[in-house]
Formats: C-alpha cells, sequence, structure tokens
C-alpha cells in the first residue's frame, strides 16, 4: 500500500494525452471499482472514525489526517449496497472534489492501472438512471477479462451535498440579461448530474443546453454542424466541457476544435472537479478560454455573462 501512490504527481502528464490511470479497488464484493487516481491524494488504512450527530446515513464518520478533519464517506451505502461490516482490508481513499476534501470508505485496494480514455465505455443505457457509474472499462488478469465499473462521485457528492442552484443575489447584469434569450451552449460531461446542475442554472437566464455525454459525441456534434453550413461560431456562444469523460476527453476535446478551421475560435470554458491549480497549465496548454471549478452557479453566470458582453462588443465594432 505505501507505494500504491507513490508517484501520482507524475502523472499528472497523462492528463492532456486522453490518458488516465484508475485506482481499482472493491467494496467487500467480487466486483471491482474504480476512481481516477488524479483525484486521489492518498490512500490510508481504516483509522478511527468520529461519530457525527445528526450526520447524512452515507457519512461513516469524520477522522483527523494530519491535523485535516475529513469526513468519510460510506461508498457501499451511497452507492446502495447493502451494508456490510468492515474489517482489516478495509481502506480510505482521499480525495479532492469540487474543491473541497473528503475520503470514501471501500474495501480492499487492487492496483492502479494505465489506460486511455478511448478505451472507456459509457454505461449502457439499459442499466437505467438509478446507478452510481459514470463508465465502465475491462482489463485483462489471469487470462480472464473483469469489468471495472468507474464511480460517478459527481452523483455520489449531490446526494449528500446541498447544491444551490439559485443563482445568488448581485450576481445578475439586469442591463445584459434580456441578451440571453435564445442563446445556446453546447456542454460535454459524462455526468448526468454534472449536466443537470449547469443546466438548471443557465436556463434561469434563458440560455439553452445542448447536452453531449463525452468529447466525442460533441466534437461529432460540431463538425456535423459545420458539414451543414452552419456557422458554430454563431450558433453557440460557447462549449462548457468537462476534463473526464469516456472516448475522448475534454482536453482532446478542445485540442480537436483549436485544429479545424472552422471551429477553432470557439470559446470553450473547462469545467471540472480536478484541482485548479493544475488546470490553469492545462487551459493554457490546450487553448480552453477560461477555466471553472465545479459546481459553481455564481461563477458560471459571471462567466456567461463575460462571454456574452464579448460578443456583444463583438459586434459594436
Amino acid at each position: 500500500m505505501a507505494g500504491v501512490l507513490a508517484s501520482v504527481d507524475q502523472r499528472t502528464q497523462l492528463v492532456g494525452e486522453n490518458r488516465l490511470e484508475l485506482l481499482l479497488f472493491h467494496l467487500h464484493s467480487r466486483h471491482l471499482f474504480a476512481l481516477n487516481v488524479f483525484k486521489v491524494k492518498e490512500v490510508v488504512k481504516l483509522p478511527h472514525l468520529n461519530k457525527m450527530p445528526n450526520a447524512h446515513p452515507k457519512i461513516a464518520g469524520v477522522t483527523n489526517i494530519r491535523g485535516e478533519s475529513i469526513p468519510v464517506i460510506d461508498l457501499r451505502q451511497a452507492i446502495c449496497m447493502p451494508d456490510t461490516e468492515y474489517d482489516s482490508d478495509s481502506n480510505l481513499v482521499i480525495t479532492e472534489y469540487n474543491r473541497t476534501v473528503q475520503a470514501f470508505l471501500v474495501g480492499k485496494v487492487d492496483h492502479i492501472v494505465n489506460t486511455t480514455w478511448s478505451d472507456i465505455m459509457p454505461t449502457p443505457k439499459t442499466v437505467g438512471r438509478n446507478h452510481y457509474l459514470t463508465a465502465l472499462t475491462k482489463i485483462q488478469r489471469d487470462g480472464t477479462e473483469h469489468i471495472v465499473e468507474i464511480i460517478d462521485v459527481e452523483k455520489v457528492l449531490a446526494e449528500i451535498i446541498d447544491y444551490d442552484v439559485e443563482i445568488p443575489e448581485g450576481v445578475l447584469d439586469e442591463s445584459i440579461l434580456n441578451q440571453f434569450q435564445g442563446r445556446k451552449i453546447l456542454h460535454a460531461d459524462d455526468s448526468a448530474t454534472a449536466r443537470r446542475q449547469v443546466s438548471d442554472t443557465l436556463a434561469q437566464i434563458g440560455i439553452e443546453i445542448i447536452p453531449a455525454t463525452d468529447g466525442q459525441e460533441a466534437l461529432n456534434l460540431l463538425k456535423h454542424w459545420a458539414d451543414e453550413g452552419i456557422d458554430v461560431n454563431n450558433e453557440l456562444m460557447a462549449v462548457i466541457t468537462d476534463a473526464e469523460m469516456p472516448v475522448m476527453d475534454g482536453y482532446r476535446l478542445t485540442y480537436e476544435i483549436r485544429n479545424d478551421e472552422r471551429l477553432k475560435d470557439l470559446y470553450v470554458i473547462l469545467n471540472t472537479s480536478l484541482s485548479g491549480s493544475f488546470n490553469q497549465a492545462m487551459v493554457e496548454k490546450v487553448g480552453c478560454n477560461a477555466f471553472l471549478s465545479k459546481f459553481q452557479p455564481d461563477l458560471l453566470v459571471q462567466e456567461m455573462q463575460k462571454r456574452l458582453k464579448q460578443i456583444l462588443d463583438q459586434k459594436t465594432v
């Protein structure tokens, strides 16, 4: 275990190359589950947990790691698996999502696999809506193929933390508010929860969201419109993209947009739960126009107002 995440910092170079590494683990079952290594701060054996009065039932308690109090989410309960007793194989996977640190209580941590987003498969539509997966992948072990289920952490957290989509008072610029009506944004994100959060926020100011579940789907839409003779720069006020998605990630999507003469001037916003400092560098590398951490409705609306003012200024020149 000591070396399982020893070189996480070195793995950041995979991001932007349509590659990722997954931390595989069990939840006291035969199934293999996974989280993206880049969102994992460390893995520790299950320490003592302090119970929290009136806590959400999926919160197992709080632990103190090097002076930081970290809430611990029972991942089995969070994805609606039957309760079980945690034993000596139990671990905490400490992560950072949406600018917050939390730990997930899991069973045995298996190993890390290096893969590509093109090998990550969207969750089949036949599983319905009441699941907690963003994607699946396959690994070979001892001559046998195993399915790995990638957890939709956005959904898990949204059911525990109350994410308010209401736009705070004082954020809206009333002088341009009516100019949002009829404007469109293409939004690529593999998490239905994340897509709904953005849609519910921007619907309040009249923006129409065109959803895509991964970067490839978004790129196909853009190229199809361009092939049909549609001026996508006039059709869309922006493209909002998650960083991590099956088939094609947001960094690769941005790269492909910038290398298509018909699309290269699109305004691209990277909207992700990954750490901000790293993404600021990636924004510059791949050519995004802006970066927003999830989920901040006030900053999202402010970014939309900034973009709208740019569009209006360009028309007056």
